[in-house]
């Protein structure tokens, strides 16, 4: 009997700001931004669509029964998505195509595709440091500081370990 094999993304929504006056830093939180709540089921359902625009039905009908979202966290608008082995490319290139989800605008950045979970959620809780560590170093706080984002990278390392494939 053959496993069904799966590829792992590891996406980053950026948002964009709707005026070209207001002007939102690449690595600024979505909280501070003013940017809405996004949440799973949206990520899914924007992706969905931006597949059936790219590549039509026959594209969605590839990648459609194996594609879903494990994770997002939207302090720091990472995700990961899994989807089947030999349809990768195309959800990998569905989600470079996206450019809203649910009328706002993002600019999605696959951080890393990998063949299982464990290195997905090992590059989700590195990439969740260094974007952590980017927040404390524009807000000019002392490494000894504990501050909510301490909290904030044990929560998320124990959600991103309790994943299962």
């Amino acid at each position: 009997m053959v496993r069904f094999k799966n590829r792992w993304l590891l996406v980053e929504f950026i948002p964009c700001s709707r005026s070209p006056a207001a002007v939102v830093e690449l690595d600024a939180p979505s909280v501070t931004s003013g940017a809405s709540e996004m949440n799973s089921k949206q990520i899914w359902s924007a992706l969905k669509q931006s597949i059936i625009i790219h590549f039509g039905d026959t594209g969605w009908g590839a990648v459609g029964a194996s594609l879903s979202i494990k994770y997002f966290s939207p302090r720091t608008n990472v995700c990961i998505i899994r989807v089947g082995r030999d349809q990768h490319r195309i959800a990998w290139a569905g989600v470079t195509l996206l450019t809203a989800i649910d009328g706002q605008r993002y600019v999605p950045n696959v951080i890393h595709v990998s063949g299982t979970i464990r290195h997905a959620q090992l590059a989700a809780i590195r990439h969740n440091r260094e974007v952590i560590a980017r927040y404390r170093t524009r807000a000019k706080t002392p490494a000894a500081y504990q501050d909510s984002y301490e909290e904030y990278l044990q929560t998320s390392t124990q959600e991103i370990d309790a994943l299962q494939d």
